[in-house]
């Protein structure tokens, strides 16, 4: 194990790590979560929900993406050359699209072709989009801890094994939610 500091590109590619898994595995979800009880009890959910998936997931996961996109020059390969910064990419524009959705969902209230007491299908959508992200930015940081990080950076500060158990840990907390989630409501 290396006891010197982390060259300058291994801590870009941290903060990368960092900030993407903080945005994507911790703060989105738990601003789900906020949607999804807080409207059991109260009518301003949306507002929280919102600022919450805009306002504190939103910097976070831009400044991610950002220090990815910076890892990349640093390291003078091009942009968007492999499946890591692609699907990178391709959640950040996911992520944008779902903001909008979102707000199209609650704003613009169109009748369900479902009957009477049912949510109409961008309802449905937001939801799906919503599980998609969750699942493929799990994928995402996986890829990033045991693949992208020793070609990025040859490995000269290997990933510590409690970074691979915390990403294990936010996985499997979000399934076991996901399973409470289908077999109580």
């Amino acid at each position: 194990m290396s006891t010197f500091p982390l060259t300058f590109l291994e801590v870009q590619a941290k903060n990368h790590a960092l900030l993407s898994t903080i945005g994507f595995l911790i703060l989105l979800p738990f601003g789900v979560l906020v949607a999804r009880y807080a409207r059991t009890f109260t009518p301003v959910w949306f507002p929280v929900h919102a600022a919450f998936q805009l306002l504190f997931s939103g910097p976070v996961i831009f400044a991610g993406w950002y220090y990815g996109h910076r890892t990349a020059t640093l390291m003078g390969l091009p942009h968007f050359n492999d499946p890591h910064e692609k699907t990178g990419l391709a959640l950040l524009i996911l992520y944008v699209i779902q903001l909008v959705l979102g707000l199209f969902t609650h704003f613009v209230k169109l009748p369900s072709p479902f009957g009477a007491g049912t949510r109409s299908p961008q309802n449905y959508f937001h939801v799906f989009l919503g599980l998609v992200i969750l699942v493929v930015a799990a994928e995402q940081v996986h890829r990033g801890l045991y693949i992208e990080w020793i070609i990025g950076t040859g490995n000269l500060h290997p990933i510590p094994d409690s970074a691979k158990k915390a990403w294990l840990a936010l996985v499997v907390v979000r399934d076991a939610y996901d399973k409470c989630f289908v077999m109580y409501h």
